[in-house]
């Protein structure tokens, strides 16, 4: 099943045209579309603060009103940065997961990996504040971000993921989860929004862990003769380095009481990992609880894939600059990492451009026309 995706930029700012107005009324010389217009633009072309966005729209103000009234002119960065540090973020995530599920291609057992990101540029030592902490959700197979929450400065993902996940339609998806967040709630959550899990089984839950290593220890004893247990094996190789990766997987869950606690398991997943570099061999392994009754190559796709939500960080890391921005007031940093997501998201679903985010944001700065491509508008 397949979702046709719709022009974003169109389809986004229909879904902010209701966003909370953070101003009085009187106060107000800009309009907060116009605002929000110009700040995911500017972004996109490379601007990476307030004063970047602000030095972009007077370049491109006559560019810019040909689609924006912009009544008094292009805002100050003065006025960027007050806007943004009183949006409010929930306000904002909510409209943002609401439009990547109105444009986003959709097909069953698509995986969906969550996964969190601390952003060290929000660090603010004078002011007695702590980096703050996003927790967001990744979509493999399209490479962009329906979601994000930021953490609660008391808590941790935990309970920040719950948060996320009620906002994402999860109907046929696959969600893959590390160790911190293999949660019972965080299953049920799952469960309960049609989606099934993946998820990593580490010391955290010691009572799980020692079972699954002993089930897998006793059938290693035998060989792994047992039919009950599914193999799927892949090789690679490249760089000097060999990989050889077995997965086994078993719904023979009877002799296995504490696993069959957790909400809605139908499996249990080992993979092991046995890699060559110049001659020396070494070897780990892992384990997973899964509540889909997917096939083991499945299975085992999705657990490859929860990694590629690495390729998000990084490229907010190298092509945004995340952790370097020293956007920190109030609610600022928490908005300006939603219009990096809003930003790539948009970079990446333009496909006509054969190069990588870099180039694409190179070229959107240089070419106006190119910039309407990736905008849809």
């Amino acid at each position: 099943m397949t979702r046709a995706a719709k022009p974003q930029y169109a389809t986004l700012m229909v879904h902010l045209a209701d966003m909370p107005e953070p101003r009085l009324a009187r106060t107000r010389r800009h309009e907060l579309s116009d605002i929000l217009a110009i700040a995911i633009c500017a972004i996109i072309c490379g601007a990476d603060g307030w004063v970047d966005v602000e030095d972009w729209g007077n370049a491109k103000i006559g560019w810019l009103k040909t689609f924006l009234r912009l009544p008094n002119g292009i805002p100050s960065h003065d006025t960027f940065g007050r806007v943004f540090a009183a949006l409010n973020p929930v306000a904002f995530e909510l409209r943002f997961a609401a439009w990547m599920q109105a444009v986003a291609d959709r097909s069953d057992d698509r995986v969906v990996a969550v996964d969190g990101k601390t952003l060290r540029g929000s660090l603010d030592r004078a002011a007695g504040k702590t980096a703050i902490h996003m927790v967001s959700a990744w979509a493999h197979a399209n490479g962009v971000v329906l979601g994000q929450v930021k953490t609660d400065e008391k808590s941790n993902e935990i309970t920040a993921v719950p948060a996320l996940l009620q906002m994402l339609d999860l109907c046929g998806c696959i969600v893959t989860l590390d160790a911190l967040n293999t949660q019972k709630d965080t299953a049920s959550a799952i469960l309960d929004k049609q989606g099934d899990y993946v998820m990593a089984l580490k010391g955290n839950h010691p009572k799980t862990m020692k079972e699954v290593e002993g089930y897998f220890g006793a059938e290693e004893k035998k060989k792994f003769r047992n039919p009950d247990i599914a193999p799927f094996i892949t090789t690679e190789e490249g760089h000097g380095r060999q990989e050889a990766r077995v997965y086994l997987a078993t719904t023979t869950l009877d002799s296995m009481p504490e696993v069959s606690t957790w909400p809605g398991v139908q499996a249990v997943v080992m993979v092991e990992r046995q890699r060559t570099i110049q001659g020396a061999v070494s070897t780990e392994r892992s384990y997973y609880l899964t509540s889909s009754s997917a096939p083991v190559e499945k299975l085992a796709a999705a657990i490859r894939s929860h990694w590629s939500i690495e390729s998000f960080h990084w490229i907010l890391d190298t092509q945004f600059d995340e952790d370097k921005s020293r956007v920190r007031k109030d609610h600022g940093p928490q908005n300006f990492a939603m219009l990096r997501h809003v930003s790539l998201n948009l970079l990446k679903q333009e496909r006509t451009l054969k190069v990588g985010i870099k180039g694409k944001r190179k070229m959107a700065g240089w070419s106006e026309d190119y910039l309407l491509k990736i905008i849809g508008n």
